[in-house]
């Protein structure tokens, strides 16, 4: 099995360390990743200017890693078209630092990455971890979380898998309290403009995070599920397809359940 890995926050990013170490155990992995950090660049990709590319050593035991000075979409592009030697199997990206939630998942660069998989008919998913500082991360934690997705979507690659969002939540192992498949609450709005007074007096604005300030969100929100200890699955696509999409991943992670239980 032939696995893509990319991500917004840099090929040096911790995040990108930890997906790449876990998908590892499940076939070969590719690495095309931004050579800094591209934050909510959404879908953009380099039209006015070259994109180089670098050959990459960092990570052992990959089969190639490269970085470059292009945005995710464009890693994704031109991984797909030029630097693997066939379609991968699989495209994730992350693991981001910040939670994807709400409306902002069509700014971010880790979701565009997926997007862009998905374009080229390549089942994706964009992975985050529910915490924006790296200090108060424990990687470790983190891969085994992550290993529990990864090894059910993996198994079920050739059934549609499409393009997912997946938030995993930073906390111990004792605290987890299982995978839940929902739509996202596209209700919830992580960051807003603020209006703010230079020494002019002029005002300027600022996108502010308020993740620690949410209050307009649904009752039953993958929000509310991931600050509660769940990770969160959720298919992307058009509406009136959801509901079918929904119903087949709660399969694959009720059967994983099971096969544990026994």
């Amino acid at each position: 099995m032939k696995i893509m890995v990319t991500n917004d926050d840099g090929i040096f990013s911790p995040g990108a360390e930890a997906m790449i170490e876990t998908l590892q155990h499940f076939g070969e992995v590719y690495v095309v990743c931004p050579d800094q950090e591209y934050s909510a660049v959404s879908q953009s990709i380099t039209l006015r200017q070259p994109v180089r590319v670098k050959e990459m050593y960092h990570f052992p035991g990959v089969a190639g890693a490269w970085s470059l000075n292009g945005s995710p979409a464009d890693c994704v592009k031109l991984g797909v078209e030029v630097l693997l030697p066939e379609k991968p199997d699989f495209l994730f990206s992350g693991i981001n630092l910040g939670p994807n939630l709400g409306r902002d998942i069509y700014h971010s660069g880790t979701m565009s990455a997926a997007i862009e998989a998905s374009l080229h008919q390549i089942p994706s998913a964009s992975v985050s971890l529910n915490s924006s500082s790296p200090r108060h991360v424990n990687y470790s934690k983190v891969k085994t979380l992550f290993y529990q997705v990864a090894e059910v979507l993996l198994q079920h690659r050739s059934k549609s898998v499409g393009l997912l969002n997946v938030n995993l939540p930073n906390i111990d192992k004792r605290e987890f309290k299982g995978i839940q498949v929902i739509p996202m609450d596209m209700s919830v709005s992580r960051y807003r403009f603020v209006g703010l007074h230079d020494p002019h007096g002029e005002v300027y604005y600022w996108l502010k995070d308020q993740l620690l300030e949410l209050t307009d969100f649904e009752l039953a929100s993958d929000y509310l599920l991931l600050k509660e200890g769940y990770i969160t699955v959720s298919p992307i696509e058009l509406r009136t397809n959801y509901k079918r999409k929904q119903e087949q991943v709660e399969r694959w992670f009720k059967s994983m359940e099971t096969n544990t239980s026994e």
